[in-house]
């Protein structure tokens, strides 16, 4: 096993200028370096997203279709019908959706994801989501994502068919930490859902909370597991503890180990868009955007969250700018 002080001059040489990721073993390394090595770390990773991805920065809406009255207990959501949260379950009809997307669209982002809070889309679900995706389409120019939950291979090839361009199913944590989330399905499950929309052809958006009561070694084996998977896009999430649900006490994570845990995991995954998503505001606050985002992140949602407020999408949009970061142009690729 390397020292501290070895990792980063191995990272260096084995992601940087190979642009191989490192190993579960190496990321628990990297999770476990002091804190005065942080700053060091943040800028290896941001030097490997320069490399390997390039400076654009996608940004991405979502919209919620279906909210609360979930069957599912993932411990840390607000959505699940089990748990006496204050969330309750509401639909939104197409012209909302259609504007939410218009909405999106002006601020520069190239996808708009729909999202229901369901076990997985019934067929009234699915008959909304091509309504909505044919109304968007007539007024909107934009790329279209979909997170339904746990598919069929019948549901995957329809929505293949209806030209949704990327799914997002995240596993939510390692396999040895995820029964500690959910207990009314399993890991498996999620993940036999993820090989379908690959096989489809569809893009594959896969990521997870961090900050759950994982410990650093579960941590990197959620980074080896993502590796194996090899989506497209990662977005990682860090808790936010929300009133109601089992995971609601937690403390949240520091934005130190916060930061270091993007940095790994970009280490892990080198050609990967890695988007900042929910909870960064609570943890990291205004100066720990930017630090992500000079520390391996090349992607963010702008706006809302499903049930919770994120930053204003101006906010982000002008540290782009102040960053000298050009935003991902639509139908451009990594």
């Amino acid at each position: 096993m390397s020292t501290s002080s070895d990792i980063l001059g191995i990272a260096r040489e084995q992601v940087l200028e190979r642009g191989e990721g490192l190993t579960e073993q190496q990321v628990l390394e990297v999770l476990e370096l002091p804190a005065s090595e942080l700053e060091e770390l943040l800028a290896l990773a941001h030097d490997v997203r320069m490399a390997w991805c390039g400076p654009e920065v996608e940004v991405e809406g979502i919209i919620s279709l279906k909210t609360g009255g979930c069957p599912e207990d993932c411990h840390f959501c607000s959505q699940s019908g089990l748990f006496a949260s204050p969330v309750r379950s509401a639909r939104l009809d197409i012209p909302s959706l259609v504007e939410a997307a218009k909405q999106t669209a002006k601020t520069g982002a190239t996808e708009f994801c729909i999202v229901a809070a369901v076990r997985g889309p019934d067929e009234r679900l699915l008959a909304q989501v091509a309504a909505g995706i044919e109304a968007i389409r007539g007024e909107v120019d934009i790329q279209i994502a979909c997170s339904l939950g746990m598919l069929t291979a019948d549901q995957v090839e329809r929505l293949a068919a209806m030209g949704v361009h990327r799914y997002n199913h995240n596993l939510e944590t390692a396999r040895s930490f995820f029964p500690n989330v959910v207990t009314t399905h399993t890991w498996e499950e999620r993940w036999e859902t993820l090989a379908m929309v690959r096989d489809a052809g569809m893009e594959v958006c896969c990521g997870g909370i961090l900050g759950m009561g994982e410990s650093l070694a579960q941590r990197a084996e959620f980074a080896a597991n993502l590796a194996e998977l090899d989506p497209h896009e990662v977005p990682l999430n860090f808790l936010n503890p929300r009133p109601g649900t089992p995971f609601g006490d937690l403390d949240v994570l520091p934005a130190n180990e916060a930061l270091a845990a993007v940095a790994a995991f970009r280490l892990a995954l080198p050609r990967t868009m890695l988007r900042f998503a929910g909870g960064r505001e609570l943890t990291l606050g205004d100066l720990g955007a930017q630090r992500g985002i000079l520390g391996g992140i090349n992607a963010v949602i702008v706006g809302n969250y499903l049930t919770t407020l994120g930053r204003p999408a101006e906010a982000d949009l002008d540290l782009l700018v102040d960053l000298k970061m050009p935003l991902k142009a639509l139908n451009a690729s990594f």
